[in-house]
């Protein structure tokens, strides 16, 4: 891809995903994901309805009448995007990639906490770890983490959720907002999820293609695998083929599901012709 076209597509991207995070997104954010605790901004009259507990007893015996202590929540948080940049993410049955919905959604979160003023830090992960780019703040980092969406090449095609898990541990020692980004289509990786799940605030954002989930009747198709790049003919209008297909596709849906919601993390399943921020508006408002 040209640098002109990179550019285009970052700006494109850009005020598509800036006006969600500006007009829906950025007061879900901030309420949904809480600060580090309460630190003290100032003293003020006490009001009808404050909490007497709040009186600053001090103050109030030097002036002869009541006054309080007013906090505000410590609100610099750190959120990491844990992007699967595999190469099963470069499939789309509809107008978008797997790849083009997370980027757009890894964006619009970035918005989201950059408008709160939080840093923001990316880790794009195949079966090792392909980019790590530390927590900052501003609108070029932001811009620099979109382009890197956009147009890097992974080394490596396959997947490995864990890994990537256990990088983060290594990484970030403090709390941070965690979204992962992938279509989970891969296992064995609870425990390293369970160890990072209680340090951090993790969710889980599978984007799948609905095809995906389902073999239609078509007859021999040669399939080649995204990400081992093997090939062989199948036989769809076996309707024991078609049923292990499901059924294998279902085991790692229940996997990702039964993992995430066990360890404590949340889950968003968005198709890629379903309406993210439906999804994205209603896990925040759960919260």
């Amino acid at each position: 891809m040209e640098t002109k076209d990179i550019l285009q597509k970052v700006r494109k991207i850009e005020i598509k995903t800036r006006r969600l995070s500006d007009h829906i997104f950025s007061g879900e954010y901030h309420t949904s994901f809480k600060g580090k605790g309460m630190s003290f901004a100032e003293v003020r009259q006490y009001q009808y309805g404050d909490d007497i507990r709040a009186i600053d007893w001090n103050v109030t015996a030097r002036y002869s009448e009541p006054y309080v202590k007013v906090f505000e929540e410590e609100r610099e948080l750190t959120l990491m995007l844990m992007v699967d940049v595999s190469g099963s993410q470069d499939f789309g049955s509809t107008n978008d990639f797997k790849r083009d919905i997370v980027t757009e959604i890894a964006a619009t979160l970035a918005f989201s906490a950059t408008t709160n003023n939080d840093k923001i830090g990316l880790i794009l992960f195949s079966d090792q770890i392909e980019l790590f780019i530390p927590p900052k703040k501003g609108k070029s980092h932001i811009l620099r983490i979109i382009r890197e969406l956009i147009q890097f090449q992974p080394k490596s095609n396959q997947t490995n959720v864990g890994q990537a898990f256990e990088y983060l541990s290594k990484v970030m020692k403090k709390k941070a907002i965690v979204f992962v980004l992938s279509d989970f289509m891969t296992k064995d990786y609870d425990r390293i999820l369970r160890i990072a799940a209680k340090r951090h605030d993790v969710t889980g954002i599978k984007v799948y293609d609905k095809r995906e989930q389902d073999l239609n009747n078509v007859g021999y198709v040669l399939m080649q695998d995204a990400e081992t790049n093997e090939a062989q003919y199948v036989n769809t209008g076996d309707a024991n083929v078609r049923k292990a297909y499901r059924e294998h596709y279902q085991e790692l849906e229940d996997y990702f599901t039964t993992t995430f919601t066990r360890s404590g993390a949340g889950v968003i399943k968005t198709a890629t012709d379903d309406s993210y921020v439906k999804k994205l508006l209603a896990y925040f408002k759960a919260r």
